[in-house]
């Protein structure tokens, strides 16, 4: 039962992943992928207030549909490491060192921030 809910859990993350970042490149423009950086920094979020709502011990935490569901495949379809590796990587190989700085930089300390921030309102809420 498990692996159902993981693959639910990622096909709709993938196809959030997918329209989250059509809409803020249609905002934004390509020069630089903020949707990549946007889905991290939420999927981040979420994740973290799973984990806090699991620390703290809430009703949650013995549901396995919202850890696999939500931890393993929503957040895990939805987040794009890969994705924000190969447009440093494609960043570096295009002259552009500053810019592949910044968008390393902005998106593992948006993204660990907002991890942090998630675990900590959930487990103050859960408690």
């Amino acid at each position: 039962m498990h692996l159902i809910y993981i693959a639910a859990g990622g096909a709709l993350g993938s196809v959030a992943r997918y329209y989250a970042t059509l809409a803020l490149t249609a905002v934004a423009g390509a020069g630089m992928p903020w949707g990549t950086v946007l889905v991290n920094i939420t999927g981040s979020f979420v994740i973290g207030c799973a984990a806090g709502a699991f620390s703290a011990g809430s009703p949650a935490s013995t549901a396995p549909f919202v850890r696999y569901f939500l931890m393993v495949g929503l957040c895990g379809g939805y987040t794009t490491f890969s994705a924000f590796s190969l447009q440093t990587v494609h960043m570096l190989q295009d002259g552009l060192p500053v810019r592949a700085l910044c968008h390393a930089l902005l998106s593992v300390c948006a993204c660990v921030a907002a991890t942090m921030i998630g675990y900590s309102l959930a487990a103050t809420l859960t408690r």
